[in-house]
């Protein structure tokens, strides 16, 4: 039937270990061809390949890692660590601003609540910082790292969780 489209649904789940290389690609994907407010060099320094390996393994192996996935493909990820550090969040450049970081961080809040958490707390880029200002965290302050002989601005950020 011509003129109808195929509705289709990004469904929301916890990822799994088989899901750690996807999810390098997806970090790649973003830092490399997304909007930035970071130069080629920086972004070459942050993100050189996508992520996978033992080290990467490890680094994901005990967060919480929300994923959204279209097709059978991860199109982002957002993850907490037990502390309520949000250590990833990474939308592949065709899904920003669709809803998806929304959904993700929703998905991080209710288990930061079930584990009553104090806080959250987050280093988030430049072109990150404005998401999370929407979803109530504050500028603890702005700082400057060196990665790779490459400076980057960032900012260190939290969201006080309400008392329930």
């Amino acid at each position: 039937m011509s003129g109808r489209f195929k509705a289709v649904t990004i469904h929301y789940r916890w990822a799994l270990a088989s899901d750690y290389k996807e999810l390098g690609d997806v970090m790649f994907d973003a830092v490399r061809n997304g909007p930035s407010l970071y130069t080629e060099m920086q972004r070459e320094a942050w993100v050189e390949a996508p992520r996978q390996g033992s080290e990467w393994d490890e680094r994901l192996t005990g967060q919480s890692i929300a994923v959204a996935e279209l097709e059978s493909r991860i199109v982002g990820f957002m993850s907490l660590m037990p502390d309520g550090y949000l250590d990833f969040a990474y939308i592949r450049p065709d899904h920003q601003g669709t809803g998806v970081f929304r959904k993700l961080y929703d998905m991080l809040l209710d288990l930061a609540h079930e584990q009553k958490l104090s806080r959250i707390y987050v280093h988030a880029s430049l072109r990150a910082q404005p998401a999370f200002s929407a979803h109530g965290f504050e500028i603890i302050k702005k700082e400057t790292v060196t990665l790779n002989e490459q400076e980057f601005d960032r900012f260190e950020m939290q969201f006080l969780m309400p008392s329930l």
